[in-house]
């Protein structure tokens, strides 16, 4: 008990600048206590005393904000920050090492007594504020859930799901894309450094406009080339007198009036 206690201090030592003190951690986290009380309902649930299970839940809603089911199975060093509004579902699993914040809703969408009705996080998985997880779906290891989403279907692991519903975002896809951008003389990720969708709309649009000019500049630098060693025609014939054959992008401006 004093070992799973001592770690819980420590992890929320770790990962909240604002906390100065284990002593501090241990009296005025609510997050905190309410998984101290959540292991005692989860051990009366356990050996069937489900009223009393049931009770000290309710007393852990009462006291802390923070309403778990006693059904619910949480990992080692789980930091619930703030917690305000924070609901967990009877058959939702809590992975190791997850950080949950205030208003998360790990809930079911279906009535199906005795299914898995609730949704199960990986290990390290981040869940922002006012974000809803429903369903009985595995969000994958190392995953993030942004502010106020709402995710109804499996995320990968290492992926981030934001919006409404939710999109799923792969790391791979955005590196990938922004190797490309960073080519073309900018970095895509200038206009935002949110997961907000419609940024990231707007960062594809920019790409995709970026990479439109390079090509039409491109093309008219060779045919500028062709029509040069061409005998039968001089070069102004084949290239018109306003043909673009610079970039003039200014992806650094669009980044202003998007942020």
């Amino acid at each position: 008990m004093f070992q799973r206690l001592h770690e819980d201090i420590a992890c929320i030592l770790e990962r909240d600048p604002a906390a100065r003190s284990a002593w501090e951690v241990l009296t005025c986290y609510p997050g905190l206590h309410a998984l101290v009380l959540h292991r005692r309902a989860a051990w009366c649930r356990a050996r069937g005393l489900h009223w009393l299970a049931r009770f000290i839940s309710h007393i852990g809603r009462f006291l802390t904000g923070i309403e778990i089911h006693p059904g619910a199975t949480i990992g080692r060093r789980v930091f619930i920050d703030h917690g305000m509004g924070v609901v967990v579902g009877e058959t939702a699993v809590i992975g190791d090492e997850c950080t949950i914040y205030q208003g998360v809703t790990l809930g079911g969408t279906s009535l199906g007594k005795g299914t898995k009705r609730h949704p199960t996080l990986g290990r390290g998985v981040i869940v922002g504020a006012n974000s809803q997880v429903l369903g009985g779906f595995t969000v994958g290891d190392g995953a993030r859930i942004g502010s106020s989403a709402v995710v109804v279907k499996e995320v990968p692991a290492g992926a981030t799901a934001v919006g409404n519903p939710a999109r799923i975002l792969q790391k791979e896809v955005d590196a990938v894309r922004e190797q490309a951008a960073a080519k073309m003389g900018f970095s895509a990720y200038g206009i935002t450094q949110g997961d907000d969708p419609v940024s990231h709309a707007m960062k594809g649009l920019i790409d995709n406009a970026s990479g439109h000019e390079h090509q039409i500049a491109l093309l008219w630098q060779a045919i500028e080339k062709l029509s040069a060693r061409s005998r039968e025609l001089p070069s102004t014939d084949c290239v018109p007198q306003d043909a673009q054959t610079t970039e003039t992008f200014d992806a650094e401006r669009l980044s202003q009036l998007v942020k």
